[in-house]
């Protein structure tokens, strides 16, 4: 079995208000990452640190971009165990997408329409959510009984989804570091010689 991260987050950015003002939900984003320690996270959002509406296929960095800016970005990061074959043709689509992302948009007009309760297919273009469920569904996850017009808090509904941290995104990683306990020193008493 292979595990696969989901990462939910809200940056406080103008865009992420407006889609929690509109949802009631603490998250306005997600993205999907390979690894524990979210060294590589893939999603759709903007290209640009400053400008929120210029946006793509991305790779995000809990160091970098986005995330170095808004330091108090929240998040909750949730755990899901796949099959070896299942995290391998998701990885497989996700590079395939990294490779070709100039040809991808930021699906803007299929956001706003969720506020609608309608979804907007355009050629080459999603949000964020529909990323990660469409990366889910290539690597034949079930993931039948979420949302047709699916939202970043709709991932909480994952049946094997387990949250393994909730809190500010830039300490996520020191909370996997073990603090070692120094070994007790013994100090050894020696009878001065007379």
């Amino acid at each position: 079995m292979r595990k696969i991260y989901i990462v939910l987050t809200y940056t406080g950015t103008l865009l992420s208000n407006f889609i929690k003002l509109y949802t009631q939900k603490d998250y306005s984003h997600v993205s999907l990452s390979f690894d524990e320690e979210l060294e590589e996270m893939y999603s759709f959002g903007r290209l640009y640190t400053y400008n929120a509406f210029i946006g793509g296929f991305i790779k995000e960095s809990l160091t970098s971009g986005t995330y170095k800016r808004f330091k108090n970005t929240e998040t909750s990061v949730y755990e899901i165990e796949i099959t070896a074959k299942q995290y391998i043709e998701i990885q497989k689509f996700v590079k395939a997408m990294y490779k070709r992302r100039k040809e991808y948009k930021f699906n803007l007009i299929g956001l706003f329409f969720v506020m609608f309760n309608k979804k907007i297919k355009r050629k080459n273009a999603l949000y964020c959510a529909e990323f990660v469920k469409r990366a889910l569904e290539e690597g034949n996850v079930d993931v039948s009984y979420l949302p047709e017009i699916i939202k970043p808090e709709d991932f909480k509904k994952m049946k094997n989804a387990k949250l393994i941290y909730k809190g500010k995104l830039r300490k996520y990683r020191t909370r996997m570091r073990k603090i070692e306990i120094p070994k007790p020193i013994t100090i050894i008493h020696r009878r001065a010689a007379v």
